[in-house]
């Protein structure tokens, strides 16, 4: 492995000789000792290093449900979830019907519900509608917010026979689906936490019905454990870079660029989530760079550590360039390289190895997630709030103009801005390079125009400032990175984007529409930042559209300046 510290060789030599390799694939929590936690009370979430071997004596029963559902005329699968139970869904249909194809003849196209802004919403409702579509409500939990709105959203539009629940035994969506006579319940481990769920049934249902060969996937996987375990930590795929991961995040080289191949950016979405959610808290953490625009390698600071992912193609974008510029500072701590899209399932396993190996590095429990439930929280209280008197109670602006408003505590921004181009500016001001890293927080629709200008504003911050950058589509990044901007250090600066939905839409039973539901938890959201001091602004817009271009001339103007 190239661009390994002496820290990083130091780490392996003493993880060989602790056997490290051995006391994972036994379940010794001990491993994260330093995290303050029980070993029992941490060892009882490694139930994923099982899943190569038990998923394989369910695949039977996943390719039975899945013929079964083609027979039954269903043409389109649906997933309704956040996270985990979004985020391997997503990386299947994304990769395996890459270019507008499917995996097979016989494969259901599939697509993801995770945002709660109305415009979505109604837009895959209309999807759904098209033609006939079993919709998977997944969620560990059974209680998550969001696949319970948006299956009593889809309820009005389909039969109770459409639906699957994909839980835990005995959660309360189980019980909605016994109530309302679902076609079927799917129980998922309850010893595999959501980010390490990409090879149980939240995983592999979605993946089946999209016609992938899970079988081929999980012998992947199953080649990937067999090499993880070996005793050598240097020669261990998993524990290596774990290692690596973490003993640069130590060094202050905390902001894992993850460069890879076009068709294969979902995956790197699930990565994000993996890594991000595991290791940020108690301040400490690491900072995953995904999807950020290839620029000039002078752009990319010392604070950087990066690993290639490619399906065996050439970077026609300058990714070679820029890795080639990594491997010579020696910041390149990984080249991985997939023989086909199947290799996912080996990839899944050496990175959750490599996660909970980088929190043994970093002194943290990696499998909790203590921080994403102060999101939950403020959300919920809002919510109350307007329950009891039918408005949330929106901060004042800081400073607002025409179409456009700024809320924000004054204190981090150290002066109280005159206009709203000043607040811009003022945020951009706080940028450290080698340290901090600039987050675009968007409650909007993830459509492609929005995608387009947010990426761009991402590119000329980094260039112009040489910070990592990050784009987050809320709420489904509170599922992923929300753990890291809160638990993580204290190295973001975060500009929050709202805007008024063109067109609102109900919750079925609920006193709330979805309006309503996404303005409080990007509400909430501030709010946890706030209440924990991070850099930090709301930037509210009139009509998302018109705002998102007088955003960018703001910026282009301040980052000028």
């Amino acid at each position: 492995m190239t661009g390994v510290s002496a820290a990083t060789s130091t780490r392996l030599e003493r993880w060989t000789a602790d056997r490290v390799a051995d006391r994972l694939w036994a379940k010794d929590g001990s491993l994260w000792a330093e995290s303050g936690k029980a070993p029992a009370e941490v060892a009882r979430w490694l139930g994923w290093l099982d899943l190569p071997e038990t998923m394989t004596g369910r695949i039977a029963e996943l390719e039975h449900l899945a013929r079964d559902v083609r027979e039954d005329g269903y043409r389109r699968a649906a997933v309704l979830g956040m996270g985990g139970s979004s985020l391997a869904p997503e990386l299947f249909s994304r990769v395996f019907g890459w270019a507008g194809g499917s995996a097979s003849e016989a494969a259901l196209e599939l697509r993801i519900l995770d945002s709660t802004h109305p415009d979505a919403v109604r837009g895959f409702r209309s999807w759904a509608g098209e033609q006939r579509t079993l919709f998977c409500v997944s969620s560990k939990s059974g209680a998550t917010t969001e696949p319970i709105a948006f299956q009593a959203s889809m309820g009005e539009i389909a039969p109770a026979l459409d639906f699957v629940a994909i839980t835990d035994p005995g959660t309360p969506l189980a019980d909605l689906a016994r109530a309302q006579e679902f076609r079927t319940i799917v129980d998922a481990p309850p010893d595999v936490g959501g980010r390490y769920s990409a090879l149980t049934v939240f995983g592999l249902v979605p993946a089946v019905l999209n016609g992938v060969d899970v079988g081929g996937l999980l012998e992947r996987a199953r080649r990937m454990a067999a090499a993880c375990r070996e005793p050598d930590a240097a020669a261990n795929p998993g524990l290596r870079l774990g290692a690596a991961m973490g003993e640069a995040a130590l060094e202050g080289r905390d902001k894992l660029t993850v460069v890879i191949s076009p068709r294969l950016a979902a995956f790197g979405d699930w990565v994000e989530q993996l890594v991000a959610e595991s290791t940020g808290k108690g301040g400490r953490g690491i900072v995953p760079i995904v999807g950020e625009p290839i620029g000039d390698p002078a752009a990319y600071g010392e604070d950087r550590v990066a690993v290639s992912v490619r399906l065996g193609d050439k970077g026609t974008d300058g990714r070679d360039d820029l890795i080639g510029e990594m491997r010579g500072r020696g910041s390149l701590i990984e080249e991985i390289v997939l023989s086909d899209p199947l290799d996912i399932g080996a990839e899944f396993v050496r990175w959750e190895v490599a996660t909970a190996a980088a929190g043994i590095v970093l002194g943290i429990d990696p499998f909790d997630q203590p921080n994403v439930q102060e999101s939950k929280d403020a959300t919920t209280e809002l919510l109350e709030t307007y329950r009891r008197t039918g408005a949330l109670p929106a901060p004042a602006p800081l400073v607002s103009e025409p179409g456009i408003s700024v809320s924000a505590e004054a204190g981090p921004l150290g002066d109280t801005p005159v206009s709203v181009s000043g607040a811009v500016s003022l945020l951009l001001s706080l940028l450290q390079p080698g340290r901090d890293y600039f987050a675009l927080l968007a409650y909007l629709p993830q459509d492609r125009d929005t995608v387009e200008r947010l990426q761009r504003m991402r590119a000329r911050v980094r260039d112009s400032v040489g910070v990592a950058t990050t784009l987050g589509f809320g709420p489904r990044f509170l599922h992923s990175t929300g753990q890291l901007h809160k638990g993580g250090p204290d190295s973001g600066v975060f500009l929050q984007i709202t805007a008024d939905p063109a067109k609102d839409l109900p919750i079925p039973d609920w006193p709330e529409s979805f309006g309503t539901l996404i303005a409080a938890q990007a509400l909430g959201d501030l709010a946890s930042l706030q209440a924990r001091g991070r850099r930090a602004i709301r930037l509210h817009l009139a009509d998302q559209g018109e705002g998102l271009a007088r955003l960018e001339a703001m910026m282009e103007e301040a980052l000028k300046a």
